[in-house]
């Protein structure tokens, strides 16, 4: 059995502009982190039969080869790694599908994680995240971008830079433990309690920024460049530990954001945001990942349990994270022991 432990991410800026109907066109830049909340996944050859068996949200699948699976991460996983029978594959997670944090991309690094380990290959991160990416963007044709797999690769604090023929530049944020234990300390993470799926929600942006004539095409486009700007002003106050500028500049990117789409924010989210900012002390914050529910990070440099006293009358409840400095990991491996138990029965059934 091999279990693979792969980080969820936050984005602190530029999001959204990693996806490819921008990036092309104008290059991409994300700054985000990994933080200390995951997926793990498990894979373990059965040694009684040849099935393929993926155990997930909606109970088991089982199937005699890989092309039969309906879970299409799973099945193009396996495609790739060209391993079409006799595997067991299961998840669990610190957090739920559908709050903004990446789990499907995790999902599948972690997954291809194992493969490589199972198959005793050598992998390179920038090769890892870019087999999740051709398999989530060019083989499944999801509308999303290339964050989510390089961050469940990378972890850290992260820069990703994309170039408009997209490859990734990746650059790791170095602050020392105190200023990285200020920030989080100042920068609080509460659930929504929604939850949404990320291809929809992206479906508007994507379309808008696709064509010249969509009606809202010339707003999505100036308010991502004014993301990716954003981005690296966020990147340098964060760098500088300048964190009351960061929680200034969140505020302005949530407010770019929102004007992607009309489903980006909630009612009732908005109503507590001002409220926040108003009278808890908070100066910006952002609903994380696509939007339309899941967490809504906040920077609050005053006082913390008034705020999250708060929030919980408002039934938001606070996640406590700090920075994961890395991503997907094997964290057991006992694949040794059970290549030989499968070469011992193998032998007993040539015998007989």
């Amino acid at each position: 059995m091999i279990v693979t432990r792969t980080p969820f991410r936050v984005t602190l800026g530029g999001g959204g502009t990693d996806l490819p109907s921008y990036y092309e066109k104008h290059g991409g830049f994300i700054f985000a982190m990994g933080i200390d909340k995951y997926m793990y996944v498990m894979t373990n050859p059965p040694v009684t039969d040849r099935k393929i068996r993926v155990h997930y949200s909606i109970g088991l699948e089982s199937a005699e080869h890989y092309r039969d699976l309906k879970h299409e991460l799973a099945r193009e996983a396996l495609r790739l790694h060209k391993i079409e029978s006799q595997m067991e594959i299961a998840s669990m997670a610190d957090i739920s599908a559908g709050t903004g944090v990446g789990s499907s991309s995790c999902y599948l690094v972690g997954l291809l994680t194992a493969l490589h380990h199972y198959r005793r290959e050598y992998v390179t991160l920038h090769a890892l995240a870019e087999e999740a990416c051709h398999i989530e963007l060019d083989v499944l044709k999801k509308g999303i971008g290339k964050q989510d797999q390089y961050m469940a690769t990378f972890g850290g604090l992260t820069v990703l830079e994309i170039t408009m023929n997209g490859k990734v530049n990746v650059r790791p944020v170095e602050l020392d433990a105190s200023s990285v234990a200020a920030f989080v300390a100042n920068t609080h993470i509460y659930f929504t309690g929604s939850r949404r799926d990320a291809v929809e929600m992206l479906s508007e942006q994507n379309a808008a920024m696709q064509s010249r004539t969509n009606p809202g095409h010339q707003q999505v486009a100036d308010s991502l460049h004014r993301i990716k700007d954003l981005g690296y002003r966020i990147l340098e106050a964060i760098e500088h530990e300048n964190f009351d500028t960061w929680g200034e500049l969140l505020h302005e990117h949530w407010q770019q954001k929102k004007r992607l789409s009309g489903k980006i924010s909630l009612p009732h989210v908005d109503e507590i945001y001002g409220e926040v900012c108003a009278h808890y002390g908070v100066l910006g914050g952002k609903l994380i990942g696509a939007g339309g529910g899941g967490f809504l990070m906040l920077y609050c440099p005053g006082n913390h349990k008034k705020l999250e006293r708060f929030m919980q009358t408002q039934g938001m409840p606070r996640l406590r994270y700090t920075v994961e400095p890395e991503g997907s990991k094997v964290v057991a491996n006992m694949t040794s022991t059970r290549v030989n138990e499968l070469h011992a029965l193998a032998s007993v059934s040539d015998e007989v």
